[in-house]
């Protein structure tokens, strides 16, 4: 629900987004990804995802965790 306030909200605007959570900025434009603040890779999603840089690897650990139990 928050997620597609902010949809509507930033509609045709630049936004800039901090994020730790990868499903924030999955349907993002442009993703910058930062490493001890210096620009390590940058893109749309989609061309993060295939490049299996940064950005992959922390969507494939977010994904792993989600199926974490105790």
């Amino acid at each position: 629900m928050i997620q597609e306030s902010l949809s509507r909200l930033i509609k045709n605007k630049t936004v800039m987004i901090i994020a730790h959570r990868m499903r924030t900025v999955t349907d993002a434009d442009k993703i910058v990804v930062l490493k001890d603040g210096v620009v390590a890779e940058s893109g749309t999603p989609e061309e993060l995802k295939k490049k299996d840089g940064i950005y992959a690897n922390m969507m494939k650990t977010q994904l792993m965790a989600a199926d974490w139990s105790l």
